[in-house]
């Protein structure tokens, strides 16, 4: 198993565009999703590829259903 800076770590398109407010994900291994805030990368931790997919889409449809446009 890897550990956490070992990892292909990817910033949320959501965060602050000169990189000190960012949520960072990379793929753990086959099941697992690792999530950390770049300020403290070494407090990461991982989720279940399901629950991590189960989470994206309620935040994306929670946005969308606050659009106004």
């Amino acid at each position: 198993m890897s550990t956490l800076s070992e990892l292909k770590w990817f910033k949320s398109s959501f965060s602050e565009a000169s990189g000190n407010a960012c949520v960072e994900v990379a793929v753990h291994n086959d099941t697992q999703v690792a999530i950390r805030h770049s300020v403290y990368p070494d407090r990461g931790f991982s989720v279940g590829r399901t629950a991590f997919t189960s989470f994206v889409i309620a935040v994306k449809f929670e946005a969308l259903s606050h659009d106004t446009n």
